[in-house]
């Protein structure tokens, strides 16, 4: 059981193994919940179920005072599968979400170590995923509560629209965790470092990026807010996000931190030393 915030009027909640093909079904409405997603893009009870019996994870958060063999409909879950390329092993955390209501409470990053704690029992020591590079609360998430780093770029990772002309690009950052190491949480540091990417001075949108740096560390500002922007300046933060992130990384950077000034946030790029 994990304790919710007293400022939160939210009840203490427990997580659990989903393995009832019914109970799965909840999971579809955690999805519409968190995100707003049309039918076509819910993953389906189906691939839970099959995913539970082939090496899955699938969990879910209810209130602490549901019964296991009645529970209330979940307000989170964390689904996952064992994935192999190149000869290597390890799992692909494919979805995390949460209801809005349960934001900040706790509950993601406690859904993510019931994970590791599931991924390390099967001997598997790496867990990937990916997140919008737009969204910051996810990135502070991944990169600052639970000590991962992102280690890719990948534009136009998800095709979601009807036409790629119009729909707005899904980039997505590959995150990395290394389930072996003991939690890692900390405040976001202090800027450190040149900046590739900033806003323009006085003003929302992004200043032309800097793409010549070579330092051991370099910074590229995020809008802490970026959903709540119009798409035309969200459209221009990804293109610049998109052309900083996908340069450095390719340089051999790693996104390995969030840093805050303020109300202003910044990507942290290290440079792999062996690549120096």
């Amino acid at each position: 059981m994990s304790p919710v915030p007293a400022s939160l009027p939210l009840r203490p909640y427990v997580i659990r193994d989903v393995t009832d093909p019914w109970a799965m079904r909840g999971l579809e409405g955690v999805q519409v919940d968190a995100w707003g997603y049309p039918d076509r893009e819910v993953l389906p009870s189906s691939m839970f179920r099959i995913s539970s019996v082939c090496g899955g994870v699938v969990l879910g958060a209810y209130a602490a005072d549901s019964q296991e063999d009645a529970p209330q409909l979940p307000f989170g879950l964390a689904y996952g599968f064992p994935a192999l390329a190149g000869g290597q092993l390890w799992h692909h955390s494919h979805l995390l979400a949460v209801h809005p209501d349960w934001r900040g409470s706790g509950l993601a990053v406690a859904l993510k170590y019931a994970q590791r704690e599931r991924v390390l029992a099967q001997g598997i020591g790496r867990m990937t995923w990916t997140f919008d590079p737009l969204i910051a609360r996810n990135a502070r998430l991944n990169l600052g509560k639970l000590g991962a780093r992102a280690v890719s770029y990948h534009p136009d990772w998800y095709a979601l629209g009807d036409d790629p002309a119009t729909a707005f690009p899904a980039d997505r950052l590959m995150i990395e965790w290394d389930l072996t190491q003991p939690r890692a949480s900390h405040p976001p540091p202090a800027p450190d470092g040149e900046l590739a990417l900033a806003a323009v001075p006085e003003g929302e949108e992004p200043d032309t990026p800097r793409l010549n740096l070579s330092g051991l560390q370099v910074l590229a500002e995020v809008p802490r807010k970026a959903e709540l922007m119009n798409e035309a300046l969200r459209l221009s933060w990804r293109l610049a996000l998109r052309e900083v992130l996908g340069e450095y990384m390719g340089r051999g950077y790693a996104v390995t931190d969030m840093a805050a000034a303020g109300e202003r946030v910044y990507y942290v790029l290290t440079k792999d030393r062996l690549t120096v």
